[in-house]
């Protein structure tokens, strides 16, 4: 089975239904050679879509990227990048201030060795900036052609809905939202999926996988295994530590049987999970090797059974995140 493709919200963009990300992986947990091996593998895989951002390993991932992807058709992939965190020490080297998108779209542009991105996403919501003032700096980078599409990140029901407004005022085409989105993290399902749904922007979610933990690769009583995102304190340890309780990890082993029956890997599993729900154009995935590329993408057109998606609620349940007050806000995570 081939890579299936879904527009990006309302748009007539279309983008890979698995989608490849550096935020943890390249110019930090990963060396540069494995780097590149895992977005060759990606797009041997049909993979045409790949999301970065300015701040994930201070600029290096984009450049990592940038070199990676150079020589292929431009036409041919969606170049997804973001703005908002710091980049540099001065106090108007963070924000979605019109000084520093303007510059950051820039800075972006010659890391990633490209004329255009197809999609620039604010990173999360800015509460120190006007809306008006992020949105006109975002038209400004829409109408001078260094960003085809605007999309935003982590931003709740209400944020999206006036970024929507203000993008139809500026006729500009708001299209997406980056959220985090798991069988354990749900928050968007109550008020984010719908609000989209509404306003006809598309879900592009990271750690469908849960930073791992979805894949059974962690259980309890065991010490994480070498190399993994649980041990490298410069990337993932804090932000996955809140999965690795004893209660989470025993829930995700009783999925093992139901992947089995569904003839897939956990992690298989989880990537197709994410895309049951139609409001998802993309799921991100992330990686250190090219085989756990080549094994995600068999998550690409699998359609989960009714009742399967019930026994997974019903194993999952005592542990999934469905709070929707938890979307996360700027002071969270980068």
């Amino acid at each position: 089975m081939g890579m299936e493709f879904r527009h990006l919200g309302r748009s007539g963009l279309l983008i890979s239904e698995i989608a490849y990300g550096n935020w943890i992986t390249h110019g930090s947990q990963v060396e540069e050679d494995a780097a590149v091996a895992c977005v060759r593998a990606a797009l041997e895989e049909g993979i045409t879509t790949f999301d970065t951002a300015d701040v994930y390993a201070g600029g290096r991932a984009e450049e990592v990227l940038g070199r990676a992807l150079k020589g292929e058709r431009r036409q041919g992939l969606e170049i997804l990048t973001k703005v908002f965190w710091a980049t540099g020490p001065g106090p108007n080297d963070r924000s979605l201030s019109r000084k520093h998108i303007m510059e950051s779209i820039d800075g972006s542009l010659r890391r990633l060795q490209t004329d255009y991105v197809d999609l620039y996403q604010a990173h999360r919501y800015d509460y120190s900036t006007p809306l008006e003032e992020t949105m006109q700096a975002f038209a400004d980078v829409v109408r001078s052609g260094k960003a085809l599409y605007i999309g935003v990140s982590e931003w709740n029901a209400t944020q999206i809905r006036a970024g929507w407004e203000m993008a139809q005022d500026l006729k500009i085409p708001f299209v997406s939202n980056q959220p985090q989105y798991s069988m354990l993290w749900r928050v968007i399902e109550a008020e984010v999926v719908p609000t989209s749904i509404e306003v006809g922007v598309g879900q592009v979610v990271f750690s469908p996988i849960a930073q791992g933990v979805l894949s059974g690769k962690y259980e309890v009583g065991k010490q994480p295994p070498a190399g993994s995102r649980a041990t490298d304190e410069k990337s993932g340890a804090n932000f996955i530590s809140r999965l690795l309780s004893d209660e989470v990890l025993t829930a995700v082993a009783g999925l093992k049987p139901l992947a089995e029956q569904a003839g897939l890997s956990m992690a298989q599993l989880a990537v197709a999970w994410v895309l049951q729900n139609a409001n998802v154009s993309a799921a991100i995935i992330g990686a250190s090797r090219p085989e756990q590329v080549k094994d995600n993408v068999k998550a690409s057109g699998v359609r989960l059974e009714a009742d399967l998606m019930k026994a997974i609620d019903a194993v999952l349940d005592p542990v999934a995140e469905r709070d929707p007050a938890k979307t996360v806000s700027p002071a969270r995570r980068p």
